[in-house]
């Protein structure tokens, strides 16, 4: 009785936000624009893209057979070129091995949850350091699991004190992280070589196609562990972590349930994606050895036409019909910074459309604030904890 009374007033909870926050976009829900590009290091400054439509996906589109057997194939193919691979070719697997071979360094009882400091072997010769936080007395689960990855700035703990904690303390399996360029073989990370590396020994992967994969391995531990739940995975990144979770969406299936908390989605706004530790826009290709075949000329093929023909709105189209959320912490029209803002919502619109093709609009939510490029806030928590709850408790997506 207890439990059915908490998964109604939970229910309750997270539509309670669908309906806020879509009062809140009534005036956002025709937005099909680009973002201007305000960056000013982007190798695309594209003056007057904001003026032109973001590509829709389902045009010529009739039923999700048609996505799942044209349009969802053409995105996966050209997203393949783009990254190089998201998981090591045959070549590759030499360098790695059984990812349940963690080193526990510490192990501490907290109030309501145990905390781990775990060392795990993402390649044969690199352990990531990582914080696993268990349930504590709040039954034997099987539970819920998320995987919290850092910004750019603090260290692979930041998490526990974002979000790990209430988690852990709400019945979750928390596995804190961070993204290999900040943290690599060597101690490398992104101002010292970790994308150089990654290079030399796999070829052509670049940085957010090797950060799918490292997560994919976190999940692969997770799921080996007896307190989790394997079929309710979730994840969630902050900044540096954000870029991550968009990708993570769309090529990571074992997350039912990703937050990207102000990533700026625009592929050329006005935040760095085209670093050599993302998406590498101007390195040549290795198969074909020209200034013009790079990822920039994938992601924009038409120059003449302001704006790039291709953008994150497809990689969160890619992740239907799993549940995604982003959250941004700007409500200003072209913020400028590294926060998601009002000119985000073209990308989620036009997500959505296929979102809604499938049956499932709800899937997908953009929840505006002006809490700030922060990974907590007042309107920031409460979103992404209605949104877990509902999707990897409540209502899982199996």
């Amino acid at each position: 009785m207890l439990k059915a009374h908490r998964q109604s007033v939970h229910r309750v909870i997270w539509l309670l936000f669908i309906v806020c926050f879509a009062a809140s976009a009534e005036d956002n829900s025709s937005r099909l624009h680009p973002h201007k590009v305000t960056a000013k290091e982007s190798p695309a400054p594209e003056p007057g893209a904001e003026n032109e439509l973001i590509p829709s996906l389902v045009d010529e589109l009739h039923s999700p057979e048609d996505w799942y057997n044209k349009k969802r194939p053409e995105l996966m193919k050209l997203w393949m070129q783009i990254l190089g691979k998201v998981e090591p070719d045959k070549r590759d697997r030499r360098w790695f091995g059984d990812i349940r071979k963690a080193v526990i360094r510490d192990r501490r009882e907290m109030d309501k949850y145990w905390r781990l400091e775990v060392d795990l072997p993402i390649e044969k010769d690199f352990y990531q350091h990582h914080l696993l936080l268990l349930p504590r007395n709040q039954g034997r689960g099987p539970f819920p699991a998320v995987v919290c990855w850092t910004s750019s700035s603090p260290d692979y703990t930041a998490p526990e004190q974002w979000w790990g904690g209430w988690l852990a303390e709400h019945g979750y399996v928390v596995l804190t992280s961070w993204s290999f360029i900040r943290h690599y073989r060597d101690d490398t990370n992104y101002a010292s070589g970790a994308a150089e590396k990654v290079y030399q020994r796999f070829g052509h992967w670049l940085g957010l196609g090797k950060m799918v994969d490292d997560a994919r391995r976190e999940a692969e531990y997770l799921r080996s562990l007896k307190q989790v739940d394997r079929r309710r995975l979730g994840f969630i990144g902050f900044s540096l972590g954000a870029k991550a979770a968009v990708y993570v969406a769309a090529f990571a299936p074992e997350f039912k349930a990703i937050i990207a908390l102000d990533p700026h989605i625009a592929v050329n706004g006005s935040t760095n994606w085209y670093d050599p530790w993302y998406l590498d826009w101007l390195r040549p290709f290795p198969d074909i050895p020209t200034p013009q075949h790079t990822v920039l000329s994938l992601l924009n093929p038409d120059t003449a036409r302001p704006g790039f023909e291709h953008d994150h709105h497809e990689l969160m189209a890619l992740a239907a019909p799993r549940a995604f959320l982003l959250i941004g912490g700007s409500q200003s029209e072209d913020h400028g910074g590294d926060s998601d803002d009002l000119e985000s919502w073209g990308y989620v619109n036009r997500a959505r459309e296929v979102y809604r093709l499938l049956g499932v609009p709800d899937r997908i939510e953009y929840v505006s604030t002006n809490d700030g490029h922060k990974p907590t806030g007042p309107n920031i928590d409460p979103a992404w904890r209605a949104f877990f709850e509902h999707w990897l408790k409540q209502t899982p997506i199996r």
